[in-house]
């Protein structure tokens, strides 16, 4: 399945560069060489998630679709970029950079060694800070959201994960799958079975079961 882009690949990577270079003037400049190589299965990665995303701004009915100036798409770029050259054991100044480019430009932190999975979605991710949990596919993720760790313990997040805006995972946390938070809700140290749909604030905090999957993915 072929990736349609709004700019070649090339162009792409200079672009990105530009806004390296030009946001952090240190004596240690990015050429087109300190990425290109890893751009290509970055570019794959992003052709991979994005065709599961059912709208037509990510897949189009024959391809997945890649435009730079669509902001959630160029923050997963960004961030699938900054992984793929940590894992491939590329230049970590270029990681790190890529990381603060994406808190510069979309206000999320998503580090280079997170491992979020092979399919996700960044939607409007502001303030959203995803740590070093165990993800899995059909994960999506809005506004002011946030996992992380508790006494050093990452949640365990099974698929189909929704996460709606300012919610919170964090700790000692066992998610089954398709299970949804709704907005401002928080879990710490606490498990949830399948189906679950969690809402409230902390001390008045309800589940009840939610059968239905998030719309944003298509059947393949």
């Amino acid at each position: 399945m072929k990736l349609q882009k709004s700019i070649s690949t090339d162009d792409l990577c200079s672009f990105t560069i530009s806004q390296l270079n030009q946001s952090f003037p240190d004596n240690n400049i990015i050429l087109l060489d300190d990425i290109r190589k890893q751009a290509e299965e970055s570019l794959r990665r992003l052709e991979h998630c994005f065709s599961y995303v059912n709208n037509k701004y990510y897949f189009d009915g024959k391809a997945s679709v890649f435009n730079h100036l669509h902001g959630d798409q160029y923050a997963t770029w960004l961030y699938l970029l900054s992984n793929e050259i940590y894992v491939s054991g590329g230049n970590i100044n270029v990681c790190e950079k890529l990381f603060l480019l994406n808190k510069m430009l979309h206000g999320c932190d998503i580090f280079y060694e997170v491992n979020l999975p092979s399919v996700f979605l960044l939607v409007h991710p502001l303030g959203t800070v995803l740590g070093r949990a165990d993800y899995s596919d059909f994960f999506v993720v809005y506004q002011r959201c946030s996992i992380g760790s508790n006494h050093d313990i990452y949640p365990r997040l099974g698929k189909y994960l929704t996460m709606r805006p300012g919610s919170a995972i964090l700790g000692d946390a066992e998610i089954q799958e398709n299970c949804h938070m709704a907005a401002e809700s928080f879990l710490i140290d606490k498990s949830l079975p399948a189906n679950t749909l969690v809402y409230g604030p902390p001390g008045n905090q309800k589940m009840k079961s939610n059968p239905s999957y998030h719309d944003a993915w298509r059947a393949l």
